[in-house]
């Protein structure tokens, strides 16, 4: 797997690097799981993703893309995360949904400050009018913290099922990464490759499920880095499990709507 990713390149030449929009409630882990895949692929411990380890506000302000580095200067891995504000049921803190969608269509540009108040509006320097494919989202990754998955207000769940209401709509892949497994279940935390064997953790992804909408295979239970300085391959092992299918469908979509696009020139042309 972790050559797989090492190896990948996008099958399109119309997008040169796949966009993975990381999504969910304040302190689910999305930025923390920005920095345990880029451990993952790096083989040592990095923080390129600021992360907040106190509980309260989100700590992410402003619409970030987070490129990983390869192994030679000036390279990166062909994805991007697009790393966002938490959702949060108060109407005056946390993302606006609606930006959320303009995201999901490319209208935001990197580096966009969020106004919980109001959406980015057509006038604003970091609204993009006409996005192409190459700026638009190719797969919402929705993170859920697996031991407060019960807490999640009604508020946060519904905001996150219009997001994916709206990603379905257009098509876009989804998956969950369910974090904080290691607290969720005792016997993981002890042994976390008896993970999909824990009837704790398989309760948590079915209540993902019926709470957010997504089937049960696409959703990926991980323990993010967060305490240990040293790679661990159980740790490793699950979060190369569900970067590869990510990226798989990342690509699936990018390569299924420039085809239809191809095809639809072609059927044009051919009526003509």
């Amino acid at each position: 797997m972790l050559k797989k990713l090492k190896e990948f390149q996008p099958g399109t030449a119309e997008v040169r690097e796949l966009k993975i929009l990381l999504h969910g409630p304040v302190g689910a882990g999305k930025s923390s799981f920005i920095n345990s895949v880029n451990t993952v692929l790096q083989g040592h411990n990095t923080t390129s993703a600021p992360a907040n380890s106190a509980a309260g506000k989100s700590f992410t302000k402003e619409f970030k893309f987070h490129r990983l580095k390869k192994n030679r200067p000036g390279s990166f891995y062909p994805f991007v995360f697009l790393d966002i504000m938490g959702v949060e049921s108060d109407a005056s803190s946390g993302v606006h949904s609606d930006d959320i969608i303009k995201i999901l269509h490319g209208h935001v540009r990197s580096n966009y400050a969020f106004n919980p108040f109001k959406s980015i509006l057509k006038d604003d320097p970091k609204y993009h009018s006409n996005p192409s494919l190459k700026d638009k989202v190719h797969c919402v990754v929705s993170v859920v913290p697996g031991d407060r998955i019960s807490l999640m207000t009604e508020d946060v769940i519904q905001k996150m099922r219009a997001v994916r209401e709206k990603a379905r709509e257009l098509g876009i892949p989804e998956v969950i990464i369910m974090s904080h497994v290691d607290r969720a279940c005792v016997l993981v935390k002890e042994n976390l490759s008896g993970i999909y064997t824990s009837r704790k953790i398989k309760e948590k992804m079915e209540e993902c499920s019926h709470k957010l909408g997504v089937p049960m295979n696409c959703i990926f239970p991980v323990q993010n880095y967060y305490e240990q300085v040293s790679n661990d391959l159980n740790m490793d092992l699950l979060i190369l499990m569900a970067m590869t299918d990510i990226i798989s469908f990342a690509n699936d979509y990018v390569e299924a709507q420039v085809y239809n696009t191809d095809q639809y020139v072609e059927d044009q042309a051919y009526n003509e």
